[in-house]
């Protein structure tokens, strides 16, 4: 991989010429430097690539992340995400603010919660076109959860179909416009003197923001790094967003957290990284093979959604067949397989 920094004669007018640059590690979808410029100035420049993209999709996620920030670049007070200082859409390269990054720290998730909160509170219904609509699970998502029910030989109660039919429902997000990240994961996060920024937002979107809240109960689940969060510092959490939130905008978070929950359940897709996702049926993998991602494989990720599902929807009134349901399928892969681990906690180990 090349280590020379794309600057031309735009972003060369604009922010000087690097003297500097070191390559960083990123995802096979983009490239990554710390530049120092002409005036000693440290920056950060990203160039979207097109590996395993068309040009007009690399060109999209470009757009995306720059739109992402530019709406991120709203928030009053400490900032919520870097500036973009300048950038190449002809070569898909931006330029932004280079942020100090403490690493990690104790007790951080209070603070992530915090920024999180503020993050998707900058936008409303006026912005409704700026992002492309938060993509949730399917009809076939749900089928292929069904159908996973049926392979583990667990009966599904006949009011499970209606069930996920009317979560599909909810689950809609054109009444939302709360300004998603996409894959607000560990690593993702700056943590700085003045708290959290997030980066990379090329899957930057608008929706509910109860699915990303949901990371902490479901396991961070389009995250390498799968971890359970319990007990108090759950509830110290989500009780830091919902009143962040509701600081800033006068209202109660809207929603229910128990779809937002069921949501991530269904979807295959978020049992395997972002370059496998939409190539295959996931969940029917389930019973014939066990795959990683990170340090966790499919079947540890699938037993604690469904354990955490099942005990948000015990006295749901619109989920509480298919929270049993839930509960079964746990009962059985742990059955079958009982060597499979919980997830850790966060702070079991480096997992960045």
């Amino acid at each position: 991989m090349s280590n020379t920094v794309p600057f031309h004669e735009l972003l060369l007018s604009t922010v000087g010429a690097p003297t500097q640059a070191t390559l960083l590690d990123s995802s096979p979808r983009s490239r990554v430097w710390r530049v120092e410029l002409t005036d000693r100035r440290p920056v950060v420049v990203k160039q979207i690539t097109d590996a395993g993209d068309t040009g007009a999709d690399a060109d999209a996620r470009f757009a995306r992340e720059i739109a992402g920030l530019r709406l991120a670049g709203r928030a009053t007070g400490p900032a919520v995400a870097p500036e973009v200082l300048a950038m190449d859409p002809s070569s898909r390269v931006m330029v932004l603010e280079h942020v100090d990054d403490l690493g990690r720290t104790d007790d951080w998730m209070p603070g992530y919660a915090e920024s999180l909160a503020r993050l998707h509170a900058l936008t409303g219904p006026a912005d409704a076109g700026a992002l492309p609509v938060w993509s949730g699970p399917t009809a076939t998502d749900a089928e292929s959860f069904l159908a996973l029910a049926r392979a583990l030989d667990v009966p599904v109660p006949p009011t499970v179909p209606d069930e996920l039919a009317g979560l599909l429902e909810r689950l809609a997000p054109t009444s939302h416009h709360a300004l998603l990240h996409g894959d607000p994961c560990p690593g993702n996060d700056l943590r700085t003197a003045d708290g959290v920024r997030f980066v990379d937002f090329e899957r930057a979107s608008l929706g509910n923001g109860l699915v990303e809240l949901a990371y902490f109960r479901i396991g961070f689940p389009t995250c390498w790094c799968a971890l359970s969060v319990t007990a108090a510092p759950l509830a110290e959490v989500e009780d830091v967003y919902r009143t962040t939130w509701r600081g800033l905008t006068g209202k109660d978070v809207p929603g229910d957290l128990a779809d937002a929950c069921a949501a991530w359940l269904i979807q295959g897709d978020a049992l395997v990284e972002r370059a496998e996702r939409g190539t295959a049926d996931q969940l029917a993998r389930v019973p014939v093979e066990d795959f990683e991602w990170g340090y966790v494989s499919a079947r540890e990720r699938l037993v604690h959604r469904l354990g955490v599902v099942a005990d948000m929807t015990r006295e749901h009134d619109r989920l509480h067949a298919f929270g049993r349901l839930g509960s079964a399928m746990a009962d059985r892969l742990l059955v079958r397989w009982p060597k499979l681990r919980p997830l850790p906690t966060p702070d079991a180990r480096p997992w960045y």
